[in-house]
């Protein structure tokens, strides 16, 4: 994800502090990797570098003074580009646990154990994200639902693949 871009977005909404951007984001975008302050503010000061968002005031507190930022016309419009880009397909032709059932299919192990093993994560996986979903607003649900259609893809992937276990064995795969 473009943490600028997301800063933009969150901008549009109307200037907010460094403090409350990273507070929006973690609400709505970081729940499993929030954002450092640092990083918040260094990617504020890129911004500020590039024109896309200019300081609106700055307040004082009990520390140094708080910035309040504001995106500029610069910034929306590389907002509207940003969302009217494509993001590539992610394609998994070179996954880690591929690697683990081939690695295991050469050495002559129990690339079943390491299938078993994997779905077992995938379903416990799932049953965490279903009961968050059920707690979250419709954004949580939304993201939720991301993650989950890829688990099922995944469980379908080990599926396949258990079933043709014998012939890869076979191919030497």
């Amino acid at each position: 994800m473009s943490v600028g871009h997301t800063l933009l977005g969150l901008l549009e909404k109307g200037p907010r502090h460094g403090y409350d951007l990273k507070r929006a984001y973690d609400e709505r975008f970081g729940h499993d990797r929030p954002l450092h302050y640092g990083q918040v503010y260094s990617t504020l000061s890129r911004l500020l570098r590039n024109g896309l968002v200019q300081v609106d005031g700055t307040e004082a507190g009990g520390g140094p003074e708080r910035k309040r930022y504001a995106i500029t016309d610069a910034g929306v419009t590389d907002v509207d580009e940003w969302l009217g880009t494509p993001e590539k397909p992610e394609l998994y032709l070179q996954n880690t646990l591929y690697a683990k059932v081939v690695l295991a299919l050469m050495s002559g192990r129990g690339a079943q154990g390491v299938l078993d093993t994997q779905r077992a994560e995938h379903l416990r996986l799932m049953r965490v994200l279903t009961r968050r979903k059920a707690e979250g607003d419709l954004a949580e649900q939304l993201v939720c639902d991301h993650a989950l259609f890829h688990l099922e893809a995944d469980l379908r992937w080990l599926e396949l693949t258990a079933a043709r276990l014998d012939e890869l064995r076979e191919a030497g795969a």
